[in-house]
């Protein structure tokens, strides 16, 4: 039999490392270990504390590890000596690829050459758009009409390696940064897994990245500011850009101090017939919704937060609001 018809060896014959660390990694994970890849261990960072409380909490990624019995590397970087230690662990399991999918720390060049084949990374744009931490945030910030996901290889730029393979998804208005994500998640984690094994079967070509890139780093809170003296699209972007993370937020007036409400959903659309000559930051209700007046039209709150209490649906929150109840704009917060 010649080489060429030497059938391709089993995903399981190859050892890998997968390393990631928030929920939206767990699928590809999953997807890697039901294709019947030999996952030698999987890097995350270490336990953070989590709730009001700070409990030391292991990272959804470390969670699933230890359901699968998948022995865990914890480090929340690769540089400087813990770093180094780190690697030498990573060397030492004689690793056919890695593949990263938000793992939050940068892989130094000699982290990058201990593989064989090097780092896969799934990311979840369309490259060389939204290069960073928060791609799929921006892009619904941002207004896009579509998002997506890549596979590429890793390399010491961010987010610069050549591609290997993408899926495009069309993104609708009302749809928040955590529904799209979530969606990501599960069609990355299948095409991560497809493209690893190309990629470990000599089958998988990598293109360079083609146009300008654009970035997306990671927001804060201050990033979910809402400010009701902006264009209805932008303000609905923004609260579902937001959502869940960093969360939208408003300021809700207040005769002795206002008052802040987290915001999660939003629809632009035209203002009731009753909301005729309603000002920016005016809120309109009726019986079933709650509008946010904005610079020219309105945006409908699908979801509000008061402090201190759970979500609830944003036309019961408004029912217990006085009468001229309206969100502050950032010039009267900083007048």
């Amino acid at each position: 039999m010649s080489a060429a018809q030497v059938p391709a060896p089993p995903p399981a014959e190859h050892r890998i490392l997968f390393a990631g660390t928030p929920a939206t990694a767990v699928p590809s994970l999953d997807a890697l270990v039901a294709a019947g890849f030999t996952v030698a261990a999987v890097l995350t960072r270490p336990d953070a504390p989590v709730g009001r409380k700070k409990v030391l909490t292991p990272s959804p990624v470390a969670a699933r590890a230890a359901e699968l019995g998948l022995p865990v590397l914890h480090a929340s970087r690769l540089t400087g000596e813990p770093g180094r230690e780190t690697l030498q662990r990573i060397a030492a399991l004689e690793l056919d690829a890695a593949a990263v999918v938000a793992y939050g720390a940068l892989v130094p060049a000699a982290g990058l050459a201990l593989p064989r084949l090097g780092w896969v990374n799934l990311h979840f744009s369309l490259l060389p758009a939204y290069r960073g931490a928060a791609p799929v945030q921006h892009a619904v910030i941002q207004q896009e009409t579509q998002t997506g996901a890549c596979v590429f290889q890793l390399e010491e730029g961010l987010d610069t390696g050549p591609v290997f393979s993408r899926i495009v998804r069309d993104l609708a208005p009302g749809e928040t940064s955590g529904d799209v994500l979530a969606e990501l998640a599960l069609s990355g984690a299948d095409l991560l897994a497809r493209t690893l094994t190309d990629l470990l079967t000599g089958d998988a070509t990598a293109e360079p990245q083609r146009g300008e890139p654009t970035f997306a780093p990671k927001l804060d809170q201050s990033d979910g500011f809402i400010d009701p003296a902006r264009p209805a699209a932008e303000v609905a972007a923004r609260i579902n850009g937001t959502t869940p993370e960093p969360g939208a937020w408003a300021w809700l007036d207040d005769p002795e101090a206002p008052v802040r409400v987290k915001l999660a959903g939003a629809i632009a659309e035209e203002v009731p017939g009753e909301g005729a000559g309603a000002a920016p930051g005016d809120l309109v209700r009726d019986r079933r919704s709650v509008h946010l007046q904005c610079a020219d039209t309105a945006v409908r709150l699908v979801q509000v937060q008061p402090a201190g209490k759970k979500p609830m649906n944003a036309a019961d929150w408004a029912r217990g609001l006085p009468a001229g109840a309206r969100f502050r704009s950032a010039e009267e917060e900083t007048s």
